[in-house]
């Protein structure tokens, strides 16, 4: 099996940390407060969409992960159900989106660091200093050397430090709940919610919401070294997607109910406060708490920076081992079972991503947008493997894939037309230029990258149409949701949204095939589940949800 050289070595309580750990980082800490600028009190709402949206996608790769437990698995489903070129869309948009976010969260230790060393933090321009950027640099080369040092040690780290993680916010809540809250502050002038209904949605894409429940995936990215993947990988998804809402909501409520009356003189979108909860703890006399809250705002991001750094080696090396990217970076290294040439890669890659966007809400919509884009082959992936491999053991069955799959869809291109055409244009332009890249790279360096074959170039047109589609809807779309001509107005411009992801969704399922490394896949994992005394594939005694 090509990724024997990874170590099985996570348990039930590591996926879940890992996955709570991504969700757990610099969101808890800054969402709040740029979700409250957005949709005022109506942002607990958002909270409760973005959390629907991503539980639904959760439950989509809970059946995909139990079934094809693959190191950098986003970037595999893809090119399992519809082969390379879809497949290195997906892998592409989750580099961009990967590769970014050990920058944001490094940055978001930094600006709360600056407030017993101010040299790393400019207020007046809200960006990193040049002090700050070396320090930052500093950080995330710690987390290169805590994943250098293999997954064991990684997952120790990382399920100390997501508890800790854990217990902050939650005493964040308890404490703030029985301190002198101002509850009429949900009815402020503008009420609960001053812009509406797209303040919320836009609240969703753009203010940290998505960003802050993203991290859920990261089990499923290190699947490969589960030593129970069939039964664990459900469980850490669902697990850590359920404990995230419940806290993002409450958190948002608190936070709302914090904020004293002379910091909403001008309203709710000129809030502002360079460490959100630590600041309002002060203000309600609680400056033991606060000084706790700004020692726990360095810890929480660098944790999530630590687990992204992870994920990101993984995606590097499924794009190598789909042979979109040079082979070497898929050579695990035997001693420590990492990738290494992938993990250099991924924190080079992480030092460029932090240069050029200094400040965390200026890569949060990239970020969250590319990310989400790459959950959307979810549910289209898991439609092609219930038609190509209808055998295959699924030991977690999702009941109502049919319902789910395509609401799961729509969710996602929701959120990314929601983002707005100041991101969308970058990043869906981005995923056109790496597809060029891709075809002459394959043409020049057919050793080391696969070309696409035709039958892959189409069942992969349904993936090009739609990003032309969703750039268009991000240009004719309402400007209240962030578009550039407001052509489509609100809320008939969500309506088109809509209807075309379920022509593009019901595309995408009749475009997948069965594709010759899928039986290769299934087979590996067959055997490894045989070695390890499971029962013989069977669907019929699979559990469902």
């Amino acid at each position: 099996m090509e990724h024997h050289g990874f170590k099985k070595e996570l348990g039930l309580l590591d996926l879940t940390m890992i996955s709570l750990g991504g969700i757990i980082g610099s969101g808890w800490l800054f969402g709040s407060l740029y979700a409250a600028q957005i949709a005022g009190p109506a942002a607990t709402i958002s909270w409760v969409i973005g959390g629907f949206a991503v539980l639904m996608i959760g439950f989509v790769y809970a059946e995909l992960g139990a079934m094809l437990p693959e190191s950098g698995a986003i970037v595999r489903y893809p090119h399992l159900s519809h082969g390379q070129l879809t497949g290195f869309i997906m892998g592409w948009a989750a580099w961009i989106a990967y590769a970014s976010v050990p920058a944001v969260e490094a940055e978001g230790v930094m600006q709360y660091a600056s407030h017993w060393f101010p040299a790393l933090w400019n207020p007046k321009t809200s960006l990193l200093t040049g002090l700050g950027l070396l320090v930052a640099a500093l950080l995330m080369f710690a987390f290169f050397l805590i994943n250098y040092a293999g997954v064991r040690f990684f997952a120790r780290i990382n399920t100390t430090v997501t508890l800790i993680k854990f217990i902050m916010p939650l005493a964040t809540i308890i404490i703030f709940l029985f301190v002198g809250l101002h509850w009429s502050n949900l009815s402020h002038v503008g009420g609960f919610a001053p812009d509406g209904s797209s303040g919320i949605l836009t609240a969703v894409a753009t203010s940290g919401v998505i960003f802050a429940y993203l991290g859920f995936r990261q089990a499923l990215d290190l699947a490969a070294e589960a030593r129970n993947p069939q039964r664990d990988i459900p469980l850490a998804l669902i697990y850590s997607i359920t404990i995230g809402i419940v806290l993002y909501v409450l958190l948002q409520l608190v936070f709302i109910a914090g904020v004293p009356a002379t910091s909403l003189a001008k309203g709710w979108a000129n809030v502002n406060f360079s460490a959100p909860f630590a600041e309002l703890a002060a203000s309600l006399s609680l400056g033991w708490f606060a000084i706790l809250l700004y020692a726990d705002a360095i810890l929480s991001p660098a944790g999530t920076g630590n687990v992204y750094t992870a994920s990101t080696t993984r995606v590097l090396y499924a794009l190598a081992r789909n042979r979109y990217f040079p082979k070497a970076l898929a050579k695990v290294d035997q001693k420590t079972g990492i990738p290494v040439i992938s993990l250099v890669v991924a924190f080079i890659l992480g030092l460029i991503f932090l240069l050029p966007f200094p400040s965390w809400q200026s890569l949060v919509g990239l970020v969250s947008s590319a990310t989400v884009f790459t959950y959307i082959i979810g549910p289209v992936s898991l439609a092609v493997f219930r038609k190509t491999a209808p055998k295959g053991r699924r030991p977690f069955r999702l009941s109502g894939a049919g319902l789910i799959g395509p609401v799961a869809y729509v969710i996602g291109s929701l959120i990314v037309y929601w983002t707005g055409w100041k991101i969308d244009s970058k990043l869906l332009i981005a995923i056109l230029i790496g597809i060029v890249l891709y075809v002459i790279f394959s043409l020049a360096m057919p050793e080391q990258i696969q070309r696409p074959t035709a039958q892959a170039v189409k069942s992969g047109m349904w993936m090009v149409v739609y990003l032309i589609a969703m750039l268009a809807l991000s240009y004719l779309g309402s400007s209240q949701l962030g578009g550039l001509k407001n052509v489509i107005p609100y809320p008939w411009d969500m309506v088109v949204v809509i209807i075309l992801s379920l022509i593009f969704y019901y595309w995408g399922v009749a475009s997948g095939y069965h594709t010759p490394d899928l039986d290769e896949a299934l087979a590996e994992h067959a055997n490894a589940n045989l070695k390890e005394g499971e029962l013989s594939p069977s669907v019929e005694d699979s559990p469902s949800l």
